[in-house]
């Protein structure tokens, strides 16, 4: 239940003969006797799956987002396990969780010596480079070629360090999305043939303060979008935790965050609410436009390079978003919107047109993924599992039915505590521990919209008990040292 068997396992479980039958799922390089394909990864930043049409947003079109998803396959239940920028990252280049790979939270530099998936891939040929948002303060390693926004870059004219001349900038002028997408295709346009790449390419958008290109900005200026049924949420019966939090729109947002423009005199509660949604959400969406118009232009030139039929595209953030769920902007919190992570995945001849996954993937798979296609062994430390079987339309036997969730920064911006959790297909229970000791129970079918803490109910007594039984087996599984409560210093990552 807790995870895929593994291929020692499974070897020593089955016939020879079964084993010899289902080699090819395993080591053939690309399935279809190909060289090795490419791999395109591209991560957004704060991109929540609810602002993406294809996952049924009813505030923003995303049409070659869209495109991607019809020609390759939708994730529904992806999740980050840890979900802040620079720890997500650094799962997705280890397949491992914080506690191992050492990136607890933003203000820790990531230890660059460890095993990546970039290194992984050079000694059996491939090209590797690092474009666009990098946020872990070390200098990357394992990449033939980097050119990196310095910490959350900027929008406008942005400055990029590149391993040449590291670390320091050079200037490029330009908005950055577009110049993001500039430099990932020209890497690629460039790139030998006979050896295939790895692009990592990493946007800054739509990371706050949000400033979107004029010409995004015109399309949502005038705008009204719908809002989320818990815009409003009053928090009865929630931890502390979540009263306390500092990420509401009506006591939090700053100017910037609304485009620099301040309330009328005198809104205030609910008109105040709504009045700051409208100027966010207006923001945040035109940034998104940027990136959707550019993923348009980075499949027109697969196809035009004749690159498409070889190349896996994958397409994610780095972890959720509340875009005025339970009036909250930001992240931190396991609940759905921030805890989800959007996963579209093309890979023509090989994934289904137009097809959908509800099994549970994580970040931590995403490295062990891309190794099973490049016919390289997967390390026996790595936690993630290969999802490739997934992607043709093949569940494995033994996939993961629970996840684990753990986020470390308290106190920190936004002021989320510290908090651990685990959640199955139906139910969540998450444990606050850094300045309290709370937990929160939610039945995700009754109540899909976490509403209803349902810790104390006596009719999910036994499911918790069960739960928690769960949730300590995967901490030993994934050898999670027994949480406690840290007081470390306030992150020194800025808030823009």
């Amino acid at each position: 239940m807790l995870r895929n068997q593994s291929r020692r396992d499974f070897i020593k479980t089955v016939g020879a003969g079964a084993v010899a039958a289902t080699l090819p799922s395993w080591i053939y390089s690309c399935g279809r006797g190909q060289k090795p394909p490419n791999i395109l990864f591209i991560m957004s930043d704060d991109h929540a799956a609810h602002a993406i049409s294809c996952y049924g947003s009813r505030i923003n079109q995303t049409p070659n987002l869209d495109r991607l998803a019809a020609e390759g396959m939708r994730f529904d239940n992806c999740f980050c396990t840890n979900g802040i920028c620079a720890p997500s990252r650094a799962s997705i280049l280890t397949g491992k969780y914080n506690h191992l790979n050492g990136m607890l939270d933003n203000k820790l530099e990531f230890d660059g010596s460890q095993p990546t998936l970039p290194k992984l891939l050079k000694p059996v040929g491939y090209r590797t480079a690092m474009i666009g948002k990098w946020h872990m303060k070390s200098e990357p390693t394992g990449f033939d070629y980097y050119k990196i926004v310095p910490g959350q870059g900027k929008y406008f004219n942005p400055d990029f360090q590149v391993k040449e001349t590291w670390p320091e900038t050079v200037t490029e002028s330009g908005y950055v999305t577009d110049v993001i997408t500039d430099e990932a295709i020209q890497y690629m346009q460039n790139a030998d043939r006979r050896q295939p790449f790895l692009v990592m390419c990493h946007h800054k958008a739509p990371h706050r303060p949000w400033q979107p290109h004029p010409k995004h900005w015109k399309q949502f200026r005038n705008r009204e979008i719908p809002e989320p049924p818990t815009l409003f949420d009053d928090y009865e019966g929630k931890a502390e935790a979540v009263k306390n939090a500092e990420m509401t729109l009506e006591h939090h947002m700053h100017p910037l965050d609304t485009g620099g423009i301040s309330p009328p005199e005198g809104l205030k509660g609910k008109e105040l609410i709504r009045w700051r949604y409208q100027l966010y959400m207006r923001n945040y969406l035109a940034c998104i436009a940027s990136i959707d118009e550019n993923i348009g232009r980075i499949l027109d030139f697969l196809k035009e390079s004749k690159l498409e039929q070889n190349t896996i595209v994958a397409y994610t953030s780095d972890q959720g978003f509340f875009l005025g769920d339970h009036g909250w902007f930001d992240k931190r919190f396991m609940y759905e919107e921030s805890l989800r992570m959007p996963l579209i995945i093309r890979y023509p001849g090989l994934v289904p047109n137009g097809s959908v996954s509800k099994e549970m993937v994580l970040n931590v798979d995403f490295a062990p993924t891309f190794l099973d296609f490049a016919g390289v062994d997967i390390p026996a430390d790595m936690q993630g599992e290969s999802f490739r079987k997934i992607l043709r339309g093949r569940t494995p036997r033994h996939w993961r039915q629970a996840m684990y969730y753990h986020y470390y920064e308290y106190p920190a911006w936004h002021m989320v505590d510290a908090h651990y959790g685990i959640r199955t297909q139906r139910y969540k229970l998450i444990h606050y521990y850094g300045y309290t000791d709370e937990w929160e129970f939610f039945d995700l079918k009754n109540d899909p919209r976490e509403l209803k803490n349902g810790y104390n109910m006596p009719e999910y007594q036994a499911t918790i008990a069960r739960l928690k039984n769960e949730l300590y087996a995967l901490q030993t599984y994934y050898k999670v040292k027994k949480p406690i409560p840290k007081q470390i210093e306030k992150s020194e990552t800025s808030l823009f």
